[in-house]
């Protein structure tokens, strides 16, 4: 996290064991002299990430979304923020290796991570106790599969009651779109280089080809620091260097999972009606078309008038959060500006 935010972190390891096998890894962001650490009318928000990426790398996104607060007279009142890390990511798969090791890892449903979500902010479990989420104002913030998990966690019960709900590049698709998308990022990911000499080595590497290229130099770092793990593994027992924190294998098993997507595409319009809904997408069009984004709006949503708001963000497509952190954190604070603002609907 940069050291200009001012944010005190804690991470938890939350064990909802035996009732669901995976435990969850979460990171409280709080600053210690904030007037709302106790404020029921505050908000808290919850973050929860995209396939292949981890729950630190909402840190920029949530340094600016802060910056932009602090720029409008620190208007919203923030409780305290939370990233949730999917069950088979990051640490949390370091945690579960060998839970995950004894089922089929050949596709991981989105509504893993959705029921995850739903354990942790129900208190069904042990590890973060003296916290009761039910007397916080919840806004979820979810990026791609993410975006998708927090709304799949509305199926479980308790209910989670959002304040709202942000959007970021959800991956929802009508069903014709689906299989086709899953099956083209499937097949790169389950190849992909995943062991590296090491971190130095990777970031050097990093900075230099591909997509990385592309990410900001904060994200890029984060990523080095926290999506790479030493060797040896559970499934690399006699390598050396650096490898995934969330393995191949796993990122390829979500985007096969071909029914959560679609279980929250045709329930879009209900969550709409219950409560505030944000959609951002990356003003590029690149792994979703814009037909699709077209067709989300319209038909899963029943139309703009049932959003709270819909927005685009320069500088960024699919993976915005990495591209143009800064962005979407000022895109995130106006959406919530217009909750706390009272406003009717709007095109941001």
């Amino acid at each position: 996290m940069s050291a200009t935010s001012g944010f005190s972190t804690k991470t938890f390891i939350f064990d909802p064991r035996p009732t669901y096998p995976y435990v969850s890894v979460a990171k409280r962001y709080w600053i210690e002299d904030s007037p709302y650490l106790n404020d029921e009318d505050a908000l808290t928000l919850i973050f929860a990430h995209g396939t292949g990426f981890h729950k630190e790398l909402w840190e920029p996104v949530i340094d600016d979304f802060h910056a932009a607060n602090q720029r409008g007279g620190g208007g919203l009142k923030i409780r305290e923020i939370w990233t949730i890390e999917a069950p088979n990511h990051g640490e949390a798969a370091a945690l579960n290796a060998k839970a995950l090791s004894e089922v089929p890892n050949d596709v991981f449903g989105w509504e893993e991570y959705g029921r995850s979500i739903h354990l942790f902010l129900n208190g069904l479990g042990t590890g973060v106790e003296g916290i009761d989420f039910s007397k916080h104002k919840l806004v979820g913030i979810g990026h791609s599969m993410g975006a998708v998990s927090l709304g799949l966690a509305l199926g479980y019960y308790p209910k989670i009651k959002w304040h709202a709900l942000v959007l970021c590049e959800v991956m929802l698709m009508p069903l014709q779109f689906g299989k086709e998308v899953g099956n083209m990022l499937s097949g790169p990911a389950a190849k992909r280089r995943d062991i590296w000499p090491s971190k130095e080595e990777a970031s050097k590497l990093f900075s230099s080809r591909g997509t990385w290229q592309t990410w900001d130099p904060r994200i890029r770092d984060l990523y080095v620091k926290h999506g790479l793990v030493s060797l040896p593994t559970l499934d690399y027992p006699d390598k050396q260097g650096v490898t995934l924190a969330c393995p191949r294998a796993q990122e390829a098993a979500c985007y096969r999972d071909s029914v959560g997507s679609f279980r929250l595409y045709n329930n879009l319009k209900n969550v709409a009606l219950q409560f505030p809904l944000h959609l951002i997408y990356g003003a590029e069009d690149d792994y979703l078309p814009a037909a699709v984004k077209d067709d989300v709006v319209n038909n899963a949503v029943g139309g703009i008038q049932n959003l709270a708001s819909f927005s685009r963000v320069e500088g960024g497509g699919h993976l915005v959060p990495q591209t143009n952190p800064k962005g979407l954190g000022e895109q995130i604070y106006k959406c919530l500006s217009i909750e706390k603002s009272g406003l009717p609907s709007a095109r941001l």
